[in-house]
């Protein structure tokens, strides 16, 4: 069974991200300027930062970026407006990263797939069903909706529930991040991959992954060669 992480693993979330903000600004009749994406991109992480560690909650942080983002950008919208707008827009970013289609469907024909995504339901839920790849996993888990996230490891005990197994040896998490994906699988006790797109960069001081790649690609070889090696790099 591989359970898939969805944004920066199969999803182009960023490339989704400033869709949705470009259209939301659209949207509410504001002027929209390039140099406003970084701003809120780096309020927004910040955020989500803190929701991973339990320490906001994501009704919060739904309208809350958007308060600080107009605060500090000068934008005079109304924060509940702009929220709203940018989670239905956000909602069409089913754009996937090169390569993901293929790999999922070859895996799929000899393997259980799901998904486990830190996010909000309507949002989630909206972009994978847009995307050629929907109807290839059993189960979409997403954090909102079972009020429990990565890297907590309760978040994937929901996931083998619903899947409706038990056996972990027999289970790899796949995700590009270290702190929610790679130390989640290892909290629940189950295989990971890292997807690192920046293999020049330092090897990583935290959480270990059973395997590395740089391109998901890459993830077909390590699945139907298990003995590849620990945090091989193929």
């Amino acid at each position: 069974m591989i359970l898939f992480d969805a944004d920066g693993t199969l999803f182009d979330f960023e490339r989704a991200e400033a869709h949705a903000l470009r259209a939301a600004f659209a949207d509410l009749g504001e002027p929209w300027s390039e140099e406003l994406l970084p701003i809120y991109q780096r309020i927004n992480k910040s955020l989500w930062r803190e929701l991973e560690k339990g320490r906001i909650t994501a009704g919060y942080l739904r309208t809350e970026r958007f308060a600080q983002f107009c605060r500090e950008a000068g934008v005079k919208a109304d924060p509940l407006a702009f929220a709203r707008s940018y989670l239905k827009r956000l909602g069409e970013g089913s754009f996937l990263i090169e390569g993901a289609e293929a790999v999922v469907r070859r895996l799929s024909a000899r393997h259980r797939l799901a998904i486990i995504t830190n996010g909000l339901s309507e949002v989630q839920h909206a972009r994978i069903a847009r995307s050629p790849i929907a109807d290839l996993f059993e189960s979409i888990v997403v954090s909102e909706e079972v009020g429990v996230q990565k890297p907590e490891a309760g978040i994937f005990r929901i996931a083998f529930q619903l899947l409706g197994v038990s056996d972990r040896s027999r289970a790899l998490m796949v995700g590009d991040s270290l702190s929610s994906d790679i130390q989640g699988g290892i909290n629940f006790g189950i295989a990971t991959c890292w997807l690192n797109r920046r293999p020049s960069a330092a090897a990583p001081s935290g959480p270990r992954p059973d395997w590395m790649i740089s391109d998901l690609r890459e993830l077909p070889a390590i699945v139907e060669d298990s003995s590849a090696g620990e945090y091989n790099t193929p």
